[in-house]
């Protein structure tokens, strides 16, 4: 696993060391923030289900302001750390250990520029974490990966192989 682009451009990210984590592949993650693109440059980001925190520090790379990274499970939060510590961010993240459903939950409207999600595949938290979106939006917008036939009630879905993305935005 690797950052995509901006500056920290080709730099290898410490995986979990726990093999039911399923981190993005790399050319998902290039084709989703290179849709962000243009929200990610001042942007304040949460990263729910962040696992290696790829997403998050691919959006610093690319010129985010600031992220918050949210995770529950403990080999991933060590590899978030090691990625943390690695690219010299500590300064610009906070991580929160935690339900991601739960501390989405708790946010006002608009605390957000941008959020990501990844949540397990097996579960319905993809579309749990789209409708909590869409009775506050806790961000401008929200992208959420899931498995490719869920339907979790998006503004636009794009499809890679077995993985989809959905995008919310809110209103």
């Amino acid at each position: 696993m690797r950052i995509v682009a901006g500056a920290f451009r080709g730099r290898r990210l410490a995986a979990p060391k726990d093999r039911r984590v399923r981190p993005t592949a790399d050319r998902v993650r290039e084709a989703w923030m290179s849709i962000l693109q243009e929200a990610l440059p001042g942007a304040r980001v949460l990263d729910l289900y962040a696992g290696s925190g790829a997403l998050g520090l691919e959006a610093l790379s690319r010129g985010a302001l600031r992220v918050d990274f949210v995770e529950l499970n403990p080999a991933s939060l060590a590899a978030l750390q090691t990625n943390i510590e690695s690219l010299g961010v500590a300064g610009r993240t906070g991580v929160h250990r935690g339900d991601a459903l739960r501390f989405a939950e708790r946010l006002a409207p608009g605390t957000y520029d941008v959020a990501f999600a990844d949540p397990p595949y097996d579960r319905d938290d993809a579309a749990r974490l789209v409708a909590l979106f869409r009775s506050s939006p806790f961000a401008r917008i929200l992208a959420v990966e899931h498995a490719a036939p869920a339907e979790v009630g998006g503004d636009a879905t794009r499809r890679y192989g077995d993985t989809a993305i959905t995008f919310c935005y809110a209103p």
